[in-house]
């Protein structure tokens, strides 16, 4: 049962921004079969979450689970389907023309390494299994949205695309949406919407990130007998403690981390290899920015100390630094209307969202100047990117579907 479309009007006033209006078409004649198609069919939705998730799609393997993705796309009526040259799977619903070209997307890939038992199971209304909510619960939602659009006959006046991307998690480092941008393979994108995780948040700001992995190489020899020759654990000593010096600005937040160290092979040798890696986050890129040239200066001024700690050694001691990933930061107004239309849709479902700030698809898009939001898709969820991670539709998961059809069909525009 449609339990809001006789409750809410057509124009959905959103109470932090009262001065302006977002229509969202929740009492269109076609809308509202479709929100109530979603509802009833919710059991439909849980069970592609499912077969979906126990498709591995290792990083940099997605090829598995993007065709059966794809051939689940094409069940819904959606027409030029295609895998791109990076790996992301896309359909379009062409609109009648003259509006805005709208993406929906969610990432076909996940954390786990190739091997890892993808097998969910089943307690109550709630699921286990790596990656069921992250992002498993997203290309769920696409299903259901593209199959309540073709169920209800809804033409929009913007074409609506369907994407499942590839690498957004780890070193995927955006991959695949960065190509959707740059290799122009979804074609034009006036908004761009990802559907990542469980959950009603919404995030419009993009936490950026350079990622390195900083190695100091020598000879290395015995700890005794080769003594007083520079060390490159030692000087890896000397960069982590200038790392942790590191002032930085709580608004806009901005974060480091030493996550990994690595190197040596004995208690009693001079390591010839000493390995870090290190994470750099920010709300702003200018401060991202000015953090990674610290990270740089903090880096070579360690090998100048250790050299310097052993002046008549003439044993080499060198750093080599690998950029492991970098996403953009970038920032969008409350008032942007896009981050107007996800409130409006989800007070017309008589829920709350709040605006958030994180790194996701959408980072690439923000960062670009084009409107972009990255939403939950409904339940509740816990143990991201785990073994144990889980997923619990609860009394109104079907919500989340209904939320990502709502933002669409505002921002394409319904006839």
């Amino acid at each position: 049962m449609l339990r809001f479309a006789l409750l809410l009007p057509l124009v959905v006033l959103v109470p932090s921004l009262a001065a302006q209006t977002v229509s969202v078409p929740v009492a269109h004649r076609r809308v509202v079969p479709a929100l109530a198609a979603i509802e009833s069919d919710n059991a439909w939705t849980l069970a592609e979450q499912v077969s979906l998730c126990e498709i591995p799609a290792p990083p940099f393997k997605e090829a598995a689970r993007a065709a059966s993705f794809s051939a689940r796309l094409a069940a819904q009526g959606l027409v030029n389907i295609r895998t791109d040259t990076e790996g992301n799977v896309i359909a379009e619903r062409p609109g009648s023309g003259g509006g805005p070209r709208v993406l929906i997307s969610a990432h076909l890939d996940t954390v786990f390494p190739e091997g890892t038992d993808v097998s969910v199971t089943r307690t109550g209304t709630r699921y286990a299994g790596p990656g069921i909510g992250d992002d498993c619960r997203g290309l769920a939602v696409l299903l259901q949205v593209a199959k309540a659009m073709a169920g209800a006959g809804i033409q929009t006046t913007g074409d609506v695309i369907f994407v499942g991307t590839v690498g957004e998690e780890g070193e995927g480092n955006l991959r695949g949406v960065r190509h959707l941008f740059s290799a122009g393979s979804a074609g034009k994108i006036d908004y761009f919407i990802s559907v990542d995780g469980a959950g009603f948040d919404a995030t419009i700001g993009a936490v950026g990130s350079h990622r390195y992995r900083i190695t100091y190489e020598g000879p290395g020899g015995h700890s005794y007998g080769a003594f007083g020759m520079p060390n490159p654990m030692h000087a890896m000593g000397r960069a982590m403690a200038e790392i942790a010096e590191f002032k930085v600005p709580t608004s806009p937040k901005t974060t480091f981390s030493v996550g990994i160290v690595s190197g040596g092979t004995s208690v009693n040798s001079i390591p010839f290899s000493a390995t870090m890696e290190v994470d750099l986050r920010s709300e702003s890129q200018a401060e991202l920015d000015r953090v990674d040239g610290l990270l740089q200066a903090a880096v070579q001024a360690a090998v100048v100390a250790e050299r310097n700690r052993w002046p008549d050694s003439q044993r080499p001691l060198t750093v080599k630094v690998e950029d492991m990933g970098k996403r953009p930061a970038g920032a969008q107004a409350d008032s942007a209307y896009i981050a107007r239309v996800s409130l409006a849709a989800a007070r017309a479902m008589g829920t709350t969202t709040s605006l958030s700030t994180s790194s996701t698809d959408s980072n690439i898009p923000i960062s670009l100047g084009v409107p972009a939001v990255t939403i939950d898709g409904g339940g509740r969820g816990g143990g991201s990117h785990s073994l144990t991670e889980w997923y619990d539709d609860g009394e109104r998961g079907w919500q989340g579907p209904q939320w990502a059809l709502l933002i669409v069909l505002t921002l394409a525009g319904v006839r």
